[in-house]
């Protein structure tokens, strides 16, 4: 079998095989990209998990204007490589209206492109960003914090592994829980269960993760609203 956890990895195993039996983490509705027929029923030899984190960013800037109700120039970093750029950039701009916010959309996939976006980022006076759903970004996640205090920009991620890492606040589900779930769906299948027959699991719980230190680095207080529902305040 084959088990993936991005949405090009699920897409490029699809394209590969049919029979072969195929478990996926993905960060967008998997019946909207392509993997799987329907979420209670699959179809053929794909299922797994849907972990949300690319359907939140009207969310996260929300929150983000909570923490920041004065930013009205809000940065998004999306990845122009990724089959979820439309998802993500869509909800986003759509949310922005209702905040009285307008959005510039940084596009980076690459060390060099994420330097430059903040950069840019910096030169058009973004009051803050947010950081959207993309492994490369994830893997990145120490050079994002650094450059996000560096140029001094009020930054939201999704998953609580950035504000781990120096990150100011993210908001998101559990990755941690996406893989236990994938080593579930992987056991059952290797004892005989049919992919097809596995309805896709939604992850339904979501946290709120704020880093106290950063948010002092910046200047900033936090709300006692955010506190109050934050899962975890990283002292």
């Amino acid at each position: 079998m084959i088990v993936t956890s991005t949405i090009p990895a699920a897409l490029a195993a699809k394209a590969a095989t049919s029979t072969i039996p195929i478990v996926f983490n993905v960060a967008a509705d998997p019946v909207e990209v392509g993997l799987v027929a329907s979420l209670a029923r699959p179809g053929r030899n794909a299922t797994g998990v849907n972990n949300f984190v690319a359907e939140l960013g009207a969310k996260q800037l929300g929150l983000l204007h909570e923490l920041v109700p004065s930013a009205r120039h809000i940065g998004l970093l999306a990845n122009p490589t990724n089959p979820n750029f439309e998802s993500v950039t869509k909800d986003v701009v759509a949310a922005a209206p209702a905040i009285g916010a307008q959005i510039d959309i940084a596009r980076a996939s690459d060390n060099h492109t994420i330097e430059a976006a903040f950069a840019t980022l910096f030169r058009n006076r973004a009051d803050a960003l947010v950081v959207g759903a993309d492994p490369f970004f994830t893997s990145r996640r120490v050079q994002l914090a650094i450059l996000a205090m560096r140029y001094a920009i009020p930054t939201v991620y999704q998953l609580r592994e950035y504000a781990e890492a120096g990150g100011l606040m993210s908001y998101g589900t559990s990755l941690a829980e996406a893989y236990r779930q994938l080593a579930v769906y992987t056991s059952r299948i290797l004892k005989g269960a049919n992919p097809s027959d596995l309805p896709v699991i939604q992850l339904a719980k979501f946290e709120l993760v704020i880093n106290l230190p950063t948010a002092r680095a910046f200047g900033l207080d936090i709300p006692p609203t955010l506190l109050t529902v934050a899962d975890e305040v990283i002292e």
